[in-house]
């Protein structure tokens, strides 16, 4: 029953597209699958929701969850009649409204405002680095050549220490997020997030298209960073995208941040996802490097709630391969970790629903219960005592599907799907039946167990006990 502590999100694409080799994938741990809609075309992002849709998980009497990855305001070289060849020290014009021969064509409408001494563009991944000479107007730099290097079309475009105009959903974005809400997406990534303000935008779309998904922050750009108090404090989860950070700012300064990002996750209680090159080797190799290996090692001892591949399940030769690589590589860091080691301070447990969380695993850990019981609506009590870290396992007991599998990505959580109950009464004797039933407890052995009363209202947990 139990698994790994530290879940998996894995990336459907056309190397695991048919439903074998996905229920393969859950065989071997992944806990969600991710649908990224940067690519393909409408019926081809839908076809993915369909796939995923179609498993089923015996246990849980529901498919696996679904995490839809809005492609956001990618900037991109537009369309080049041919490639353009720069050499060091050559000065272009980029620009987002001009298309010459002598431009660098990106994406139409954006608008530069400030930026710094220093700032530089970085094309394709950051393989070709601009320094800015001069703002010509506010959609066009002048710039010299640093790294020099090949220009094609669609490459995409990097911007630090520069502030542009842009929305935190294009309208393809807004496209994409309706057909996510209406295929069952679970949770929402929302890409190259700046600030406090995009939750808000993006929460507001969402209750207008009738759901209450919750989203999560993904990390790449240095306003991001700059920001992340108040970044990791509004969404429901983050997510450390590593390709795009690394371009954006220094790559030494990376494994760093991401550590900062853990930090902040766990201290406001949010789950937080590593993603971006976990196993790249084995996109084409049966074997990972050494590197990768104990990259998500430091990952998991660091705190991550859950680890996503992108590019090895979705294009790679060997997707199962990757999942189980994954998971050895948990199961045997997990064995090493000394869980319970948050530290609380008086910005973490601010609230009733923090304090019981706190207390729920601090009771089971003084009085060695292996096992807590959260009875939830939406999720959040579940998603406070993961934070803690506890030695015990976690059972969130839902009468919601959708609550169900949103809590399939967060640390050390099993999602129980129970009928409905009426009162508090119900919860202990329904809660230790299904312990019972699920063999992860006999009849005389205690559990902790938190709930909210009244029941069934989501956000009102205040209620402990032990039984």
């Amino acid at each position: 029953m139990i698994k790994n502590k530290t879940k998996i999100i894995a990336t459907v694409g056309p190397s695991c597209a048919n439903l074998n080799v996905l229920s393969s994938m859950i065989d071997s741990g992944v806990n969600c699958f991710r649908v990224n809609l940067s690519h393909g075309s409408q019926e081809e992002k839908k076809s993915y929701f369909e796939l995923i849709k179609s498993l089923s998980e015996s246990s849980n009497e529901t498919r696996p969850a679904i995490l839809a990855d809005l492609a956001g305001p990618k900037v991109r070289v537009r369309n080049l009649k041919q490639p353009i060849e720069l050499t060091s020290g050559q000065v272009v014009t980029i620009s987002s409204s001009e298309k010459s021969d002598s431009v660098i064509p990106i994406s139409k409408g954006l608008v530069f405002k400030d930026y710094d001494s220093n700032a530089r563009i970085m094309i394709n991944d950051g393989k070709i680095s601009l320094e800015i000479i001069e703002k010509i107007s506010k959609y066009s730099f002048k710039c010299r050549t640093v790294v020099p290097g090949r220009i094609e079309s669609k490459k995409g475009v990097n911007f630090l220490g520069v502030s542009i105009d842009v929305p935190s959903l294009t309208a393809q974005d807004e496209i994409d997020l309706s057909l996510a809400l209406e295929n069952g997406a679970d949770w929402i990534a929302l890409s190259f997030t700046r600030s406090k303000d995009d939750y808000d935008l993006v929460r507001t779309k969402i209750r207008n298209f009738g759901h209450d998904t919750p989203v999560m922050a993904k990390i790449e750009k240095w306003e991001a960073v700059k920001n992340l108090d108040s970044i990791v404090q509004a969404f429901d989860g983050v997510m450390v995208a590593r390709g795009d950070l690394g371009v954006e700012l220094p790559l030494e300064q990376v494994p760093v941040i991401q550590k900062n990002i853990i930090k902040k996750a766990k201290l406001y209680g949010k789950p937080v996802v590593i993603a971006t090159q976990m196993l790249d080797s084995m996109i084409d190799n049966l074997v990972p490097t050494r590197a990768e290996v104990s990259d998500v090692a430091n990952s998991i001892l660091d705190g991550a709630d859950t680890l996503m591949v992108t590019g090895e399940t979705a294009m790679g030769n060997h997707p199962i391969d990757v999942i189980n690589v994954l998971s050895d590589v948990i199961k045997e860091t997990e064995k090493t970790v000394k869980y319970y080691s948050r530290a609380i301070g008086k910005d973490t447990v601010d609230s009733t629903a923090g304090a019981i969380s706190h207390a729920a695993c601090t009771i089971a850990k003084d009085l060695d219960i292996r096992s807590i019981v959260t009875m939830t609506q939406s999720g959040g009590t579940a998603r406070m005592v993961s934070s803690f870290k506890p030695l015990a396992n976690i059972y969130a007991m839902t009468t919601l599907k959708t609550t169900l599998r949103s809590l399939s990505i967060i640390w050390g959580v099993t999602p129980v799907l129970i009928d409905n109950y009426n009162s508090s009464d119900e919860m202990p004797e329904i809660a230790k039946k299904k312990l019972i039933d699920l063999g992860v407890i006999d009849k005389k052995e205690k559990f902790v167990i938190t709930g909210g009363v009244p029941v069934n209202v989501p956000g009102t947990t205040n209620y402990i006990s032990i039984l």
